[in-house]
């Protein structure tokens, strides 16, 4: 089996060309991997041309069946484009795929009614990416699902929780979730490390909010399920093992004064 890096892609960040090609050329660089990406900025600009309501719980989309439809057509379609072809561009045989494409993921409805037709990954398969990865090809997939309950419906699923769910399937000596922020921050300073334990205290209390704190739970569960490693950063992390936010199993041992 292939060491695999799995990299997720902030969708806020796939609106400006420079970044794209700066990602693209680092992940060159970072062997085999399988990207995911998000593409939430596009996403709310299609929803409100169409006069949709854009709506977000605890860094998770509402989604009804008309904001369903155009998380497809645009996960789907042009981001996965603009990312396959930047990675092309960059020298890396990218692959564009959708979660419903050869059963990748299969989904099933959250447990929040309020968001509609989201789902969670409850199923990768990894032998897919691996056969796709040993071919020398890099996929580059969009996070929609089938659902167990209504194949023929996609839903749409957290990039991050995407992520974390294909490198735990392949067991991922790394999951790089990247952005243009330097890490996990606390009073504006990034955190050089984080414990799993401290990521729902740090939601209760209103440090992690928002896409982080969906963010900081799915690489939490990556841990628990297989990943060997999360880090939370931007472009530095493929240059320096250090840069970004490291995800702890355990809290760092307290060194003797």
């Amino acid at each position: 089996m292939l060491t695999v890096r799995v990299v997720k892609i902030g969708g806020n960040e796939l609106d400006r060309p420079e970044w794209v090609a700066e990602c693209a050329r680092a992940l060159r660089r970072a062997g085999p991997v399988v990207v995911v990406h998000g593409g939430g900025h596009a996403v709310s600009t299609w929803s409100r041309r169409l006069g949709l309501p854009v709506e977000k719980r605890d860094g998770m989309r509402v989604t009804t069946p008309e904001i369903a439809e155009i998380v497809e057509m645009v996960l789907g379609g042009p981001i996965n484009r603009l990312l396959v072809s930047a990675l092309r561009a960059a020298g890396l045989d990218a692959i564009g795929l959708s979660g419903v494409d050869g059963g990748l993921l299969t989904a099933q409805p959250i447990a929040s009614p309020e968001l509609g037709e989201v789902g969670e990954i409850v199923a990768v398969r990894g032998s897919l990416l691996q056969s796709l990865l040993l071919a020398g090809l890099t996929p580059v997939i969009a996070p929609v699902a089938p659902s167990l309950t209504i194949p023929i419906r996609p839903l749409n699923v957290n990039a991050d929780q995407a992520a974390a769910a294909i490198a735990a399937a392949l067991g991922a000596e790394e999951l790089l979730f990247v952005s243009d922020v330097p890490g996990f921050t606390v009073d504006g300073v990034a955190q050089p490390t984080l414990a799993s334990a401290e990521i729902e205290p740090m939601i209760e209390t209103g440090v992690a909010t928002g896409g982080m704190a969906a963010k900081l739970r799915a690489a939490g569960h990556a841990l628990q399920a297989g990943a060997r490693a999360v880090r939370i950063g931007d472009l530095d992390m493929f240059e320096h093992a250090t840069a970004g936010t490291r995800l702890l199993t355990a809290p760092p041992a307290v060194q003797p004064a």
